[in-house]
């Protein structure tokens, strides 16, 4: 297992840099097949993914995504509102064949997969986006190891038992502190390229503290869907880590707090 987990994320760690670098396009036909394969993945979990809802937020996703890719003004509003109108006719036109609880979860879907996720390709679109991106990446991947080894050592209190019995206060307040710190050293390193943020060390080192506040509310969210309904992983696409939400669970929420405060910091200037 623990070789076929190595060798699996060596392969995701060269498409993933070969395709940031790449950017454009390729970059932006990733991460829509991720947004696709991730809310097949959710909809697994209520037994939706091969439903009239399943396919409305498939197609949905389809024209965010392209919309997005366009530039149209109001996307993501387009998106979730015009997602709650469709997912709610459906609802009602063939009632009683949906309960309330899977089309809410249909909804629920479209934001929290494909909205989410897309804003990797948003970061990548920014200014310095190529030098911005990996912040999302320390933001969620640094806060977990961090948090991990702190935990580790001197981690005594338990943080949510019932949800997560081995995550500790102690590991919380040390991947965030540990997420900040390696922020900041990107920003040190990095810094000549990145003029959109100002201060790169300060704005990097808030960036990623910040950042890593929140990868830990994805992580444990993504955590909580998979004990209510039951699962252990939310796939088998990547070999020894499981699905596409098993590895983004918490990139998901990072991406758009990096867009939001890189976009905020560069407006400040």
């Amino acid at each position: 297992m623990f070789w076929t987990r190595l060798a699996s994320g060596i392969v995701l760690v060269i498409v993933a840099v070969v395709t940031i670098m790449a950017g454009g396009n390729i970059w932006f036909a990733l991460v829509s097949l991720l947004s696709l394969i991730g809310l097949y993945e959710l909809y697994k979990t209520m037994k939706i993914e091969r439903t009239l809802l399943g396919y409305a937020g498939y197609i949905l996703t389809v024209v965010y995504c392209i919309l997005l890719h366009q530039n149209v003004s109001g996307s993501t509003s387009l998106a979730v509102i015009g997602g709650l109108l469709i997912i709610c006719a459906i609802y009602v036109f063939t009632f009683p064949k949906f309960k309330a609880h899977e089309a809410a979860f249909a909804v629920f879907g479209i934001v929290y997969v494909p909205v989410l996720m897309m804003h990797l390709y948003q970061v990548r679109e920014l200014p310095d986006g190529l030098f911005i991106i990996p912040l999302v990446f320390l933001s969620a991947w640094g806060n977990d190891t961090c948090a991990y080894c702190v935990g580790m050592l001197i981690g005594k209190h338990k943080m949510t038992p019932k949800l997560s019995p081995k995550k500790s206060v102690e590991g919380l307040v040390g991947g965030i502190v540990g997420a900040a710190l390696l922020g900041m050293a990107y920003g040190a390193l990095a810094g000549g390229h990145l003029p959109s943020l100002g201060n790169a060390v300060a704005a990097c080192g808030i960036i990623c503290g910040v950042g890593a506040v929140i990868a830990v509310v994805g992580d444990l969210t993504a955590s909580a869907v998979k004990r209510d309904t039951g699962i252990k992983d939310y796939g088998k696409l990547i070999p020894g880590h499981g699905g596409v939400l098993d590895r983004f669970d918490s990139i998901l929420f990072t991406a758009p707090i990096v867009y939001f405060l890189a976009v905020y910091f560069g407006a400040a200037i």
